[in-house]
């Protein structure tokens, strides 16, 4: 075993540093194009991760010389059933007349975060490489939430001016500026980052993790992000009730999970940074009648009304034409560009932004939105598609999260697709990726620097 890590160390020196470096570079091009936009840059740096993560995940996958049986089990099962998706997908859009743009993007949006970890968790990462990924991981991170509080201070000094987003809390977006739902992204990041550092960062003083976890807090309440944290308080208590084993735990984690509930409840009641949660205390809008619960259920009942056929149950209407990201936003935001390589729309799209616009709460918060992952997945591809992607899902959870931090994160991505469009969106999905391909690869080098020492 030394042999293997002396090996490790010094004849892959350079292929680790290569690989792990072009994932860093990815990760950038996924991370900051929103800013870079925001600045001048022009429009397609929003596409260029589309050819460079696959590019990455590709070099890291095919120069990987690792012998460990668990990585390379874990790398077939996420690459075959990458390619159930891809062929789903491409079966639907045949079905549907869909254009061949609309697969590359539809499956890249969706496939994008599984490739990233697939690239992290098939290099055999040294203690050296390791902290220098998780150092850039940390800096970005850190350097997203320092761009937020800066930009609230500037909104409130009268020097940074509201843009096309009327509530000046969703200007309040970090590395995301310029984006419609950039302040739910930015806060969301910086959440699962405060609390991977806060948990995972033994080394720092619990003063600083501290430090970093409270400002990520600020950067939520500040941005107004309220379903981020209504978000991570389901993650939570489904966590605790998966984690029903031991008895004393679950007991702990449900007192301290109520204290919390009641210290919330007080702050809406009393704080008025806190207010803005009143916004879903209406009892009258909920139920089956409720405006919020006829609203959120639109995409499903407009998406069944388009069926012609019963394989459109099975495969959908085709990649981007329903409420997924790709057609409820880029296929229309991005029309100069996207129109002369083939892509296709579909009525399904307009047809629920127009219920949206009609309804007096459908643009009160994303929380109502119609347009949300597991939504979009099923109208695009069908319940054929949504189990590939939940198979996707159950690989990384059953194989990779094996920590509490590592679950929580995943339990976010899951809830979120309940809500809105956040599991298409690149940055966040990618973020999520890293931090639980870094708690692996951690677990990975202990083991194997316990195994060396025994």
């Amino acid at each position: 075993m030394n042999k293997q890590v002396l090996y490790l160390k010094n004849n892959n020196k350079q292929y680790i540093l290569k690989s792990s470096t072009l994932l860093i570079i990815a990760f950038a091009t996924v991370f900051f194009p929103r800013m870079m936009s925001s600045i001048g840059a022009p429009a397609p740096i929003n596409f260029l991760h589309f050819a460079i993560v696959p590019f990455a995940c590709g070099v890291a996958i095919f120069q990987t010389k690792t012998k460990n049986r668990n990585q390379i089990s874990i790398s077939q099962a996420l690459m075959s059933t990458l390619v159930v998706l891809l062929g789903v997908m491409t079966a639907s859009a045949l079905l549907n007349s869909a254009g061949a743009i609309n697969i590359i993007l539809g499956f890249f949006l969706l496939a994008e975060p599984f490739m990233f970890l697939l690239g992290i968790i098939c290099i055999p990462m040294t203690q050296a490489s390791f902290k220098r990924f998780r150092k850039w991981i940390v800096g970005f991170s850190c350097f997203h939430i320092f761009l937020a509080l800066t930009q609230k201070l500037l909104l409130d000094l009268g020097i940074m001016h509201v843009t096309t987003m009327k509530i000046p809390e969703d200007n309040i977006q970090g590395v995301f500026y310029l984006s419609g739902s950039g302040h739910v992204v930015g806060s969301s990041v910086s959440l699962s980052f405060g609390l991977y550092y806060l948990l995972s960062n033994r080394k720092s003083p619990l003063w600083i993790r501290g430090l970093v976890f409270f400002a990520a807090f600020l950067q939520l309440l500040f941005a107004d992000a309220k379903q981020v944290l209504l978000v991570s308080l389901i993650s939570w208590l489904l966590l605790i009730i998966l984690n029903v084993k031991d008895i004393r735990k679950t007991i702990q984690y449900i007192v301290i999970a109520t204290i919390t509930a009641f210290i919330l409840v007080w702050c809406i009641q009393n704080l008025e940074l806190f207010r803005a949660f009143n916004t879903w205390v209406r009892p009258e809008i909920y139920g089956p009648d409720g405006e919020a619960t006829l609203v959120k259920t639109a995409s499903m009942r407009i998406i069944v009304s388009y069926f012609k056929s019963p394989l459109n149950w099975i495969l959908g209407l085709g990649p981007g034409h329903t409420v997924g990201r790709l057609g409820g936003w880029m296929l229309p935001g991005y029309a100069n560009l996207l129109n002369p390589l083939g892509a296709t729309i579909h009525p399904v799209s307009q047809h629920v932004w127009d219920a949206v616009e009609a309804s007096w709460i459908g643009m009160a918060s994303s929380m109502f939105s119609p347009f949300f992952g597991w939504a979009g997945i099923w109208g695009n591809t069908g319940f054929l598609g949504l189990a590939t992607y939940l198979s996707l899902a159950s690989i990384v959870w059953r194989r990779l999260c094996q920590d509490n931090l590592s679950k929580f994160l995943m339990l976010n991505v899951l809830v979120h697709g309940f809500i809105f469009s956040q599991m298409e969106e690149p940055g966040y999905m990618l973020f999520v990726a890293a931090l639980i391909g870094l708690q692996w690869q951690e677990r990975r080098i202990n083991k194997l620097c316990e195994n060396s020492v025994g």
